[in-house]
């Protein structure tokens, strides 16, 4: 596969696009793959972001995670995972919800900005 990467807001451009059209051509009738990537959405980024502020494990309880962990959590908003754990809390189980998303225990949607009614899935 042969991947051409532009800013996006320079995709379009008409030199760009008979570039990109031409090395399509000329990739693909050898009979490879051709594909033009861009930055990702700013609202993934800014997610992306975020969560990499709770991207260090040692500053987490392990029982917390654990307990988290062997909750099926699929299509559940954030706010009732966050109340699942009553015992602690609720910012504690909030900062180790974006941690497990972090390492991707948890996966959600992050092309719209976080919010406490985002949809949490265990992947599978």
């Amino acid at each position: 596969m042969i991947v051409d990467v532009k800013p996006a807001h320079r995709v379009t451009a008409p030199k760009v696009a008979v570039t990109f059209a031409w090395t399509r051509h000329v990739v693909e009738s050898r009979g490879w793959r051709y594909e033009v990537w861009s930055e990702p959405p700013t609202s993934r980024l800014e997610n992306i972001r975020l969560l990499a502020g709770y991207r260090r494990p040692w500053l987490f309880d392990q029982h917390l995670m654990n307990a988290l962990m062997s909750e099926p959590f699929n299509g559940v908003s954030l706010t009732d995972v966050i109340s699942s754990q009553p015992g602690w809390p609720g910012e504690t189980v909030k900062a180790t919800v974006l941690h497990l998303l972090w390492q991707q225990r948890f996966v959600t949607d992050l092309d719209h900005p976080l919010s406490r009614g985002h949809l949490l899935w265990t992947p599978t």
